[in-house]
């Protein structure tokens, strides 16, 4: 019994796994956070292309 607790207090398998899923829930919530609000990088990202729409005219058929 005792032998047994301690190799499931030592196994380290799964941490590995866990860790990854941290990393990628950190990256995620800096994404939204860079793209979201009103000063957000998609706020700006939409309005350049919104202003690059407004310039190209469509071409005579």
């Amino acid at each position: 019994m005792l032998n047994s607790i301690t190799r499931f207090i030592e196994d380290e398998e799964g941490a590995t796994a866990i860790e990854y899923g941290i990393i990628a829930g950190l990256i995620s919530i800096a994404i939204v956070g860079v793209l979201s609000g009103s000063d957000g990088l998609g706020t700006k990202l939409s309005s350049l292309f919104t202003y690059i729409a407004g310039k190209v005219t469509t071409p005579a058929s």
